[in-house]
């Protein structure tokens, strides 16, 4: 080989260094602006078993019933509709049970 063989071979080796190294960085990138967080929602409804898990979970709860509360209407006109025909529903079931 001469010395611009050489010197294009070791050109292209470094270029193709060059752009794996951004093709990682890219990658690795979007993984934690993407995945991650939703990863990390994923753990903590997997480690619900622990305690303080638990009372992370029971706190959020009660802090969205609050801010419902707050509000002047809780539901939504569709949401109101679903749960009146659930309730519906559930009397119905109720009564046959009842005469049984």
């Amino acid at each position: 080989m001469n010395n611009d063989n050489k010197a294009s071979l070791k050109s292209f080796f470094i270029k193709l260094i060059a752009i794996m190294v951004s093709i990682i960085i890219i990658i690795n990138m979007t993984y934690n602006l993407i995945f991650a967080e939703k990863f990390e929602t994923i753990n903590k409804l997997i480690l619900l078993n622990k305690k303080e898990n638990i009372d992370h979970v029971k706190d959020k709860i009660r802090s969205e019933i609050k801010k419902g509360l707050d509000k002047d209407k809780i539901l939504n006109d569709e949401d109101k509709i679903l749960l009146y025909n659930l309730y519906i529903k559930l009397k119905e079931e109720f009564e046959e049970i009842e005469k049984n």
